[in-house]
């Protein structure tokens, strides 16, 4: 694999001093001591040193950051906390990482119009702790909800177990305020139900840092459910725990979480945090319900008549808020449970037709032979969107590898059923060539117009969502012509 790039200290010494000119002291890190923990965010298989790290702690002082990069040319890849699972906040040797944790406030909660105005280093959960003496809450609901950040969310555009009924990030955000590239703030939405205008929220939100950095968000609380329960059903195949999701769906029902867990997946989960998951049947699904207790009991009633219809061997139903919990944790635990029996794993991320799920897990299944590894399978059923957990160790010659090539034809599986290359983890350095299976030159070519469009010099996050390494060198030899700095290759290891 490609050794790190070096830093060029001359140059890194140059920046460095324009920068803590600036800024409070201890807001720019440039010894590597320092800079280590930005290496990567959660797709820790690609790790490079940024050349400087900067912890602004207002607007005012990531304008100035934006400022002084414009100035000297120099690439910048905004970060939250860092749990991203696609490379999206990979530095790079030559730029400088903007952190936004230190952006932490919560600037205001308004219970009667619902919405909360968040600075961008506020974590996910956070939101719904403080809206909760209100009755309120925020829905989406990523595994990484205790740590992630919203701007890391509104950069990936990031779901959650509950996603299939309350939506994604772009569902649940109204307005976000932007810094530049050219030293400006925009705001985009607002907090009405709608804004004027061309729609670019729904433009940024979702483009990983590419088009300007996130210094506020505006979001929807909505109220929190009297109750819920969840409905643990058994299958013999996932076949036919596959087509039971279709059956659900089709049956007109919306689910406030519909998930699946193969058996490699419920067994590795069972013995870290005891949910109580049958690990005899080939397929778990969870199904949960949730409003008042009668739309709780009915919904309950008519899936658990679906499921059992659909050929599920065992049905279970939560029978308390505690028993509640603890199956959802065992979902929301997968990835970590995952170290417990492999020394690595890659967390692949696609979406298709609910209506091929059996399809994609048969054809995964018949790849595990092909690579010689091993892969469970866990993922949000009820809007298709898969998280395959490819296991292989780092330490073997070749595995990695495998494991990437393992990645990149379940992704083009995923697109020759209908589907796309991701659902919630965005494209990042992981999926950079699987641009090219889904999209066409026009279409790629509207991508790098819509950049163009928001950062000229191409600064913000230059190398993340460019179609193929061959375009990256392009935007290289563009960045050159304009009398800008090259970007080298991108490291791995």
């Amino acid at each position: 694999m490609t050794a790190p790039l070096s830093i060029d200290p001359s140059r890194q010494q140059q920046v460095a001093a324009a920068l803590r000119a600036l800024l409070p002291e201890g807001c720019v890190l440039s010894d590597a001591e320092d800079t280590r923990p930005y290496e990567c965010d959660g797709l820790a298989a690609y790790r490079q040193l940024p050349m400087i790290v900067t912890l602004p702690q207002d607007e005012a002082q990531v304008l100035a950051i934006l400022n002084t990069c414009r100035a000297l040319q120099v690439p910048i890849v905004p970060r939250g906390a860092g749990t991203g699972l696609s490379g999206g906040a990979l530095p790079l040797a030559d730029g400088v990482v903007i952190s936004t944790a230190r952006l932490n406030r919560i600037v205001r909660m308004e219970p009667y119009a619902r919405l909360a105005v968040v600075q961008p280093g506020v974590r996910n959960l956070a939101i719904s702790d403080a809206a909760a003496e209100w009755g309120l809450y925020y829905a989406p609901d990523p595994s990484s909800q205790i740590a992630c950040t919203i701007g890391g969310n509104v950069a990936e555009n990031s779901g959650g177990v509950h996603c299939l009924k309350y939506g994604l990030t772009i569902h649940n955000v109204m307005r976000v305020r932007v810094a530049t590239i050219d030293g400006d703030i925009i705001e985009l939405g607002g907090e009405s139900l709608d804004a004027p205008g061309l729609d670019l929220l729904a433009v940024f939100i979702g483009s990983e840092g590419m088009l300007g950095i996130v210094t506020e968000v505006t979001v929807k609380l909505i109220p929190k459910p009297q109750c819920a329960r969840v409905i643990m059903a058994s299958f013999d195949s996932v076949v036919t725990g596959g087509n039971a999701v279709a059956s659900v769906i089709g049956a007109g029902i919306i689910p406030a979480g519909l998930e699946m867990m193969d058996r490699t997946s419920s067994s590795m989960v069972e013995p870290f945090v005891n949910a109580g998951y049958d690990t005899d049947a080939a397929a778990i699904l969870l199904c949960e319900a949730d409003g008042t207790q009668l739309e709780v009991d009915e919904e309950i009633a008519r899936m658990s008549a679906v499921l059992a219809g659909a050929g599920a061997s065992a049905i279970s139903v939560s029978g308390s808020e505690a028993e509640r919990l603890r199956f959802w944790s065992g979902r929301k635990n997968a990835f970590p449970a995952a170290g417990r029996i492999s020394p690595d794993y890659y967390c692949m991320d696609g979406t298709i037709p609910r209506k091929n799920l059996a399809q994609v897990l048969l054809g995964i299944e018949r790849m595990e032979s092909t690579y010689g590894l091993r892969c469970a399978n866990v993922f949000h059923a009820g809007d298709g969107n898969l998280h395959p957990l490819i296991l292989f160790d780092a330490n073997q010659p070749g595995e990695f590898e495998r494991a990437e090539a393992f990645g990149a034809d379940i992704l083009a599986l995923c697109v020759e059923v209908g589907g796309t290359i991701t659902g919630e983890h965005g494209v990042g350095i992981e999926k950079i060539n699987s641009m090219c299976v889904q999209f066409g030159r026009a279409e790629l070519d509207m991508f790098f117009a819509v950049k163009r469009a928001f950062d000229v010099p191409f600064l913000l996050n230059p190398d993340k969502a460019i179609p193929t390494l061959n375009r990256c060198a392009e935007f290289g030899k563009m960045r050159v012509s304009a009398g800008l700095l090259p970007f080298a290759n991108l490291p791995r290891f």
